[in-house]
């Protein structure tokens, strides 16, 4: 991280999560639980580098672990905010490892598992998996968006 770009404290996190909606909290903490199971991705993937001496992935691990630890209270923080409101803060949005699955992940029985974010509560989806290449990627978001007609042309005017 360069030293002109620090991360905004905690106190500061939580005055700026006053102001948002319930459903924006729920999805800001989906959001951070999914940078989390990347950046534990990632550090799995460094480990064996840093296990052979590479100090470089040794020290990139535990930055990584810095960032987690900050997003874990910001984790926190939401639920210190949902419930603050009166609301109940979901035992699914807890990200506790209970020997089972665990949110866009693998758990110790090996099964994977997706959820969504919908509305202030969750959506188990089907977990089908797969990968599409960054050119079908594209191709579908252009679909979604209305961008092309079925033909594959662009569409003219405003859409409302």
């Amino acid at each position: 991280m360069s030293s002109s770009s620090q991360p905004i404290p905690p106190h500061r996190f939580a005055e700026a999560i006053k102001e948002l909606p319930l459903s924006n909290l729920h999805s800001k903490a989906a959001e951070i639980r999914n940078s989390i199971s990347h950046l534990e991705a990632s550090n799995q993937q460094l480990k064996s580098y840093a296990d052979d001496g590479d100090n470089d992935c040794a020290e990139a691990i535990q930055e990584n672990m810095s960032v987690i630890q900050r997003m874990e209270e910001r984790i926190r923080l939401l639920k210190v905010e949902v419930e603050g409101r009166g609301f109940r803060w979901g035992e699914d949005e807890e990200n506790v490892d209970d020997g089972g699955t665990i949110t866009n992940g693998i758990g110790q029985n090996e099964r994977f598992e997706t959820r969504a974010q919908v509305s202030g509560g969750t959506r188990q989806g089907t977990g089908g998996g797969g990968s599409l290449g960054d050119e079908e990627l594209a191709r579908r978001l252009r679909e979604q968006m209305g961008e092309y007609d079925d033909e594959g042309e662009t569409e003219e005017g405003v859409h409302l």
